[in-house]
Parts: C-alpha cells; structure tokens; sequence
C-alpha cells in the first residue's frame, strides 16, 4: 500500500507541469478519430495515454502558485465525503467522453465540437465553482484546447469533403 501511496505522490507533484494541462486537451483529437474509425482499441488506447499523461512530465522545480492551490482544491474535493452530488458531478467526465465518442462514431462534426464546446466550459466552471480564484488556471489550457480542435476539425472537415455535420 506504501508503494502505490509513494506513487500517487510522485504522479500528483507531475501533474503540477502545465505542460501537461495544455497536452491533456490535446487527446480528444486521436479519441475522436478512433470513435470516427469506430476502433475500439483506438479509444481504449487513446483513454490509458489521456490518464496516465498528468505525469509523463518531470515536475515544476517552481509549481504556478495559481496551479498548485487549484490541484490542493481538487485533492481536497477528490478526497473529501463523497454524497450524491458529487457522484453525479465525477459522472460528468465519463458521460462526456461517451456521448463525444458517440458522436463521433455518428460521424457527425457539429455534434462533436458541440460537446467538446461544452464539455470544456463546464471543466473551466467547475473549477471556478470550486476552486474560486484559482479555477482560472484551467482556462487557458481548455480554451487552447478547444480552439486547436475546432481548427483541426474544420480542417478535416473541409478535406473531407461534405460530412454530416
């Protein structure tokens, strides 16, 4: 049990790497492309890089101070008594990721930046909701996020010609 508590440690100092919140966004475009494809593995795979990717960074020797009290927030909560809204808020994550590979799987763009769109929204509001001030650390690698997506969409999008949108 010591060594997998040694390893959230050593996971959790990572995850304070903005780099890491900037790339995070970053891997709904295999995710989406694998839900296009409708390749499972693809998904699967896509899913293990997105959790595992908080620590693929070494650790700020200097954490954002802004970053730092935002993740003591999120520790908190995450750790916190857990009652029947905050489930209902965790399902918020996976049901995301269902209905954006749902879309995808559909083969339809709009919907799919759609719920990217207010997927990242609400990320950047329960961060604010919770994290106050602090919560606005996450806004500038969500947008980001976003705004490459949506580009690359159109992208592909218009290379491919007419898709249902």
């Amino acid at each position: 049990m010591e060594m997998l508590q040694d390893f959230a440690e050593w996971a959790w100092l990572r995850h304070h790497n903005l780099l890491s919140w900037y790339i995070r966004p970053l891997f709904l475009i295999p995710f989406c492309y694998a839900a296009w494809r409708r390749s499972l593995m693809g998904i699967a795979v896509t899913l293990l890089a997105l959790a595992t990717s908080m620590f693929w960074f070494p650790a700020p020797a200097h954490p954002d101070p802004r970053v730092a009290e935002f993740l003591d927030v999120e520790r908190e909560y995450l750790l916190g008594k857990w009652g029947a809204a905050k489930f209902l808020f965790s399902a918020m994550a996976p049901l995301f990721l269902f209905v954006l590979a749902l879309a995808f799987w559909r083969r339809s763009i709009w919907t799919g930046l759609t719920v990217i769109a207010v997927g990242s929204l609400l990320k950047i509001g329960w961060s604010l909701y919770f994290g106050g001030e602090s919560g606005w650390a996450v806004a500038p690698p969500a947008i980001a996020g976003l705004l490459v997506i949506t580009v690359i969409m159109f992208v592909v999008r218009r290379k491919l010609g007419r898709v249902s949108l």
